[in-house]
């Protein structure tokens, strides 16, 4: 007997297994006969395997077993992801201010073009392009030109952003704590609320190193959000918008300074001296203890009226300035005694009122002074008052203790 042989190609068996149902059969029209790829009869039959399944070719018969065992053993083509960026990469990429003061953000790459703008002294934005000694950029709200001899972008920028940038890692967990050593088996040296930021002072795999309050600790990466902040470009319109918030702020501010002053004097008026003091549970020694001098009358007043509550309790998540307040309680109940009201987060308050040019330099009585994880009230002669940890309660500290991140003001 004369055995056939058939070649069924891929296309063959992509027609076949395109039919539905549990098993087949082939059909041709001889063994002498050409096979096309794309006219082959089915037939369907319940209860068959696919290894049982035959082409009949007259006497002869090639398992389609053979052929399913071909195309299986073809090795799919490999198409390669695009590696993630790394954070060089992304610095590489961007244009850093190296002036004094700010730089212009031009519509066109020429002096003529219209300030759209300003990119402020180790402010960043992202390189689109350069045009004649000009880079176009991104930056926050703003798009166009600066000048290219006022900053710096590729490998230069590299190292720069490092030291401009700030690696912050963002709580997302209700309650984060803040651990000696990079294991859950190390002990709690502090612990964190959520959306609180703190400074990142180094990285390794699946753990940060944080400052916090409490000291130098880490936390796992499961539990914050990790970005470099930079400063960004302002657009004019987000300047008069600013400048126009501050100046309402400031208003408002004083508006409810004097009311709460008329208060007081009326309260004074009804009452025997000292009487307002014992019944804030402070004593009159704290306020003497250290000297509120320099800024406006009422940043001075709100110093003063803070100082009233040194020694008393430190209680995570408290806002009392008597029985026990964290550091942004502190700062919010300190406030609210004017009728200001602050969040209860230390994060948040770094964006609450407006900032201080020159930063801790420029500080006066008042002024919230934001740390890692902290926050505390400015008293003046470089020092501060603040609801500082389980520990120590609420002191008065040197104001550069530590990392300065922001300086805001109220009044």
């Amino acid at each position: 007997m004369i055995r056939g042989s058939v070649r069924l190609t891929a296309c063959t068996l992509a027609a076949l297994l395109a039919i539905s149902g549990s098993g087949l059969t082939a059909y041709a029209a001889g063994a002498s006969s050409v096979l096309p790829s794309g006219g082959i009869g089915l037939a369907l039959a319940n209860g068959n395997k696919l290894e049982n399944v035959t082409t009949d070719l007259g006497d002869s018969s090639v398992k389609i077993e053979t052929i399913v065992e071909q195309v299986a053993a073809a090795e799919p083509e490999v198409v390669e992801e695009a590696a993630e960026p790394t954070e060089e990469d992304m610095f590489r990429n961007l244009v850093i201010a190296q002036v004094n003061n700010y730089v212009n953000v031009r519509s066109l790459p020429s002096e003529e073009g219209e300030i759209v703008g300003k990119l402020y002294d180790d402010s960043v934005g992202t390189f689109l392009a350069e045009e004649n000694g000009w880079y176009q950029i991104n930056s926050g709200s703003v798009t166009g030109y600066v000048k290219g001899e006022f900053c710096v972008t590729g490998e230069e920028a590299v190292e720069l952003a490092k030291k401009v940038g700030t690696r912050l890692a963002t709580v997302n967990t209700t309650t984060l704590f803040v651990r000696t050593e990079a294991t859950t088996d190390s002990s709690v040296l502090g612990m964190v609320p959520i959306e609180d930021e703190l400074v990142v002072l180094d990285e390794t795999e699946g753990w940060v190193k944080v400052d916090v309050e409490e000291g130098i600790g880490w936390v796992s990466t499961d539990y914050v959000n990790l970005h470099t902040e930079f400063v960004k470009a302002e657009s004019k319109e987000e300047e008069e918008r600013r400048l126009a918030k501050e100046e309402e702020e400031r208003r408002k501010a004083l508006e409810a300074a004097e009311a709460k002053k008329k208060k007081e004097a009326k309260a004074q008026s009804n009452t025997s001296s000292g009487s307002e003091s014992s019944s804030s549970g402070s004593s009159s020694s704290s306020t003497q203890t250290y000297a509120v001098s320099g800024g406006s009358e009422m940043g001075q007043a709100v110093a003063e009226y803070a100082l009233q509550f040194v020694g008393n309790p430190y209680v995570y998540g408290g806002s009392s300035l008597t029985n026990g307040t964290d550091c942004s309680g502190f700062v919010m109940s300190v406030y609210a005694n004017f009728g200001v009201s602050l969040p209860h987060s230390s994060a948040s308050d770094r964006s609450q009122g407006y900032a201080v040019d020159g930063g801790l330099a420029n500080a006066q009585p008042g002024d919230l002074i934001c740390y890692s994880g902290h926050v505390a009230l400015y008293i003046g002669g470089g020092q501060i008052v603040h609801a500082s940890t389980s520990k120590t309660g609420i002191i008065v500290s040197n104001a550069d203790y530590k990392q300065v991140l922001a300086v805001r003001r109220i009044f």
